[in-house]
């Protein structure tokens, strides 16, 4: 019995062990303000978000996925459709500023990954006023089942359709990835029936496939840095020993998310994995094991914990979570409020499980040849803080800049690869000032980091400056990037060895 609780013990602390690389993201659902400010004006919005994405940063979430078109509507000033009604209440009103240029820079601030969440195939209810605007503008494109609206898959203009608003979300932002949400067929489509059912389907596969392509072109041309992503159904098809139900990936809406990552269509894929027990960790594995070398992020169900919903016991999600960090399985919130909510005690369990950062796992099948680390490493001691600033790192790919992590340790030889050593990542800026208590000493290392993610060797720090003087209290301005660091309380800090 000893030994068995021992093997158990072990078991938990190897799945305790954090990775330096791993994605923790969020999605952030703007459609009817569940996730967004209630609030209709400009800088009461601005205030609610940036408190929500300090919680989501202090949870050590990297990655937002935030719902840019939302029903054939958007949270931007679109070219091409009206803005949508959860910003002022009002179907197309402007809201005064541009919420996801807000957003974008907020979450780059923070060091986290924005991504533009894109509704694709679904344009809302029959009776509102955004169906009825892009049935008056493409009439072609539309497909009505009951009282909803789809974008009709077995037209070829939707694919086009699809690519144009993509592509002008990544001109016009520094976005860092397009998440594609329902590009699928609708349950409720019609079933291919009788002779020819297997060729139907087929080519209902293929023309999902086809708007996957033309998006994917449309993105990479302009910025393949830029992240391409899903949401697919949470299993992809049947196991040999485990079935779907009937309600898959592939056989049941015709999408062929797996065979979008063999051909390299997609970077990352996030499926829907609202599920507990055998109908969540073999499909887990499945999905890992047919990743063709990218990166597989499970969507977690943590609305079921809701009361009003399935009220699942926490540990049903910590399981799963400790199940995908042994699995190197990135995990995504569904949705932001249940986790900054606390939901059952959710947040306060991810602020210990998540407590060090993680990297975004690099896209090296895009671009792999890593930058030229700084040459130049400078630490200024004070009676407070360690004023940090670099200089001289070399870009080898053709984004438009590096970003940095700084990584601190209480002895010289900084270790790059343990992730409790991580202290800021994605830094926009070259200078960081880390607080400390007097006669405290830290050691540094700098790392450059491309926008495909992939990461320089270090410049270590190799003497620490012992002139102090007096100095104003820091503030997160300062710097213009809060770092990391600086969000944690002195608990956090204790636990890091840092105090």
């Amino acid at each position: 019995m000893k030994a068995k609780i021992l093997i158990l013990l072990t078991l938990v602390c190897l799945t305790m062990q954090a990775q330096k690389h791993e994605v923790r993201a969020v999605w952030l659902t703007t459609i009817g303000g569940i996730d967004w400010p209630r609030n209709h004006t400009a800088a009461a919005q601005k205030r609610e978000l940036t408190t929500m994405l300090d919680q989501l940063q202090r949870v050590g979430i990297n990655t937002v996925l935030v719902q840019t078109r939302v029903r054939a509507s958007t949270i931007y000033p679109s070219a091409m459709e009206p803005f949508d009604i959860c910003l002022t209440g009002t179907h197309g009103r402007s809201p005064g500023y541009d919420p996801l240029q807000f957003i974008v820079d907020e979450c780059h601030r923070r060091g986290m990954e924005c991504h533009a969440w894109m509704v694709t195939i679904p344009i809302g209810k029959t009776s509102e006023a955004r169906f009825k605007e892009f049935k008056r503008r493409h009439p072609e494109l539309v497909k009505t089942i009951g009282q909803e609206g789809f974008m009709n898959p077995d037209v070829p203009g939707t694919g086009d359709y699809l690519a144009r608003i993509c592509a002008e979300v990544t001109q016009h932002y520094d976005i860092d990835g397009i998440h594609l949400d329902y590009i699928r067929y609708p349950e409720t489509w019609a079933k291919p029936k009788g002779r020819g059912t297997r060729n139907e389907e087929r080519g209902r596969r293929e023309n999902i496939t086809s708007i996957v392509r033309k998006i994917h072109q449309a993105v990479k041309q302009q910025k393949p840095w830029v992240k391409l992503s899903c949401s697919p159904i949470g299993k992809s098809g049947d196991l040999t020993r485990y079935r779907s139900g009937g309600w898959n990936a592939y056989q049941a809406v015709f999408q062929d998310a797996q065979g979008w990552l063999r051909d390299g269509l997609m970077d990352q894929l996030y499926p829907m994995m609202y599920f507990r027990g055998n109908n969540f960790y073999p499909f887990a594995l499945d999905w890992q094991e047919r990743s063709y070398g990218r990166t597989i992020v499970s969507g977690l169900g943590i609305y079921f914990l809701s009361p009003r919903e399935k009220d699942w016991p926490l540990q049903d999600i910590t399981r799963e979570m400790h199940f995908l960090r042994d699995n190197s399985i990135g995990h995504c919130y569904f949705r932001a409020k249940f986790l900054t909510d606390n939901t059952k005690g959710l947040y306060t369990f991810a602020r210990d499980f998540d407590r060090e950062p993680a990297l975004i796992p690099p896209m090296t099948w895009a671009w792999n040849r890593a930058p030229e680390a700084p040459t130049r490493l400078d630490v200024r001691r004070t009676s407070t803080t360690d004023n940090i600033s670099w200089s001289g790192a070399r870009d080898f790919s053709k984004a438009p800049y590096l970003l940095y992590n700084i990584y601190a340790s209480t002895t010289p030889e900084v270790d790059t690869n343990e992730p409790r050593n991580l202290i800021a990542t994605r830094l926009m800026a070259t200078q960081l000032r880390v607080p400390h208590t007097h006669g405290q000493t830290l050691y540094y290392a700098v790392t450059a980091l491309d926008r495909y993610g992939n990461e320089s060797s270090a410049l270590l720090s190799d003497k620490q400056a012992t002139r102090v003087r007096a100095v104003k209290p820091l503030k997160p301005q300062d710097t213009g990037i809060p770092p990391f660091y600086y969000l944690m309380n002195k608990k956090e800090r204790k636990k890091r060895g840092l105090l």
